[in-house]
């Protein structure tokens, strides 16, 4: 069976940090996995050595026409959000949408996504930063701005740099299941999955300790999940009041302290229902629930399904 072909796009004056990421996720063999990873292809928009941030100089093998072979395209960021991309790589991602590939982009590229014209009507993200930009230059978009990534299906859009870390991890899910994704993320040493939005990430002064209570509060719910965490007891560990608590989790994650426990137990549920010899009802105790009405209800609100749906499309993705 035909491995899943992922194209990076390479220009000249790359950004370094996204391609470098969406080669590390998907160039790299992973025997460890014991999955069928893809295969991984680098195609370039012009001819010979590009320039890439850094001073380096980049030799692409492959022109666009690779993009032709593509099951997964990903836009890396995008040289300047005010530079017109050529008509030819445009023509090529039009191309590529209608045959139904999936296309992906980090940061800026989603400006390329936008100039190609497969994106009106759909919601989308980018860096906080340009985010106002997008949505004056195409205003047949909708912009999420506060998010770290956006699926749509066909399409996925993620906001600054890091952010495409969280979107590459996302795909690795989708295709291979939760198991699979969190051992790319261990071996990255990164979270398999980040709560929140870009508000988080906004510069705005914070102080220094009750950042550092907080944080280590938020690991200890995660090694603790099954405990009967509440607003009061949550402030009562990390030595805060309940007030402060409230704030400091909005100005962090951008959500109030019980909708990110909520959140937080989804992803512990969604890792267990890997597992065909976990029942539900341990998903649900394990993940903090304790019950499976309440699981069921929650599982359905964040992730659109329900978890009987989710375990049994992941584990087909898995004995494929």
């Amino acid at each position: 069976m035909k491995k899943h072909l992922v194209v990076a796009l390479a220009y000249d004056q790359l950004c370094t940090f996204e391609f470098g990421c969406t080669v590390e996720l998907f160039a790299l063999h992973r025997p460890e996995l014991d999955v069928d990873w893809y295969d991984f292809a680098v195609c370039a928009m012009e001819a010979g050595k590009l320039r890439a941030a850094g001073g380096i100089i980049v030799e692409v093998p492959h022109d666009l026409s690779m993009l032709d072979q593509a099951d997964t395209i990903i836009i890396p960021g995008w040289r300047d959000a005010d530079e017109m991309p050529p008509p030819a790589i445009l023509e090529k991602i039009r191309a590529a949408h209608a045959r139904g590939a999936r296309i992906c982009s980090i940061c800026s590229g989603v400006f390329v996504l936008a100039a190609a014209g497969i994106l009106d009507g759909r919601t989308v993200t980018t860096h906080w930063r340009y985010a106002e930009k997008l949505l004056k230059r195409y205003p047949a978009i909708h912009v999420e701005a506060n998010a770290l990534y956006v699926d749509q299906g066909q399409i996925l859009t993620s906001a600054g740099s890091a952010a495409g870390l969280d979107m590459l991890l996302h795909l690795v899910r989708k295709d291979y299941g939760a198991r699979v994704a969190n051992l790319v993320a261990q071996r990255l040493v990164v979270p398999p999955h980040r709560e929140g939005g870009q508000a988080q990430f906004v510069p705005r002064p914070m102080p220094s300790d009750e950042h550092a209570r907080l944080a280590k509060l938020m690991d200890w719910i995660r090694s603790h999940p099954a405990l009967p965490h509440n607003l009061t007891s949550m402030a009562e560990k990390a030595a805060m009041s309940t007030r402060t608590l409230q704030r400091q989790f909005k100005d962090s994650t951008g959500m109030a302290p019980g909708e990110w426990l909520i959140r937080e137990r989804v992803a512990i549920a969604k890792e267990l229902l890997e597992s065909p010899h976990t029942s539900l009802t341990q998903v649900a105790e394990l993940a903090g629930f304790g019950s499976e009405e309440s699981l069921r209800r929650h599982f359905r609100r964040i992730v659109a399904n329900s978890p009987g749906n989710y375990r049994k499309q992941f584990a087909d993705v898995l004995i494929c």
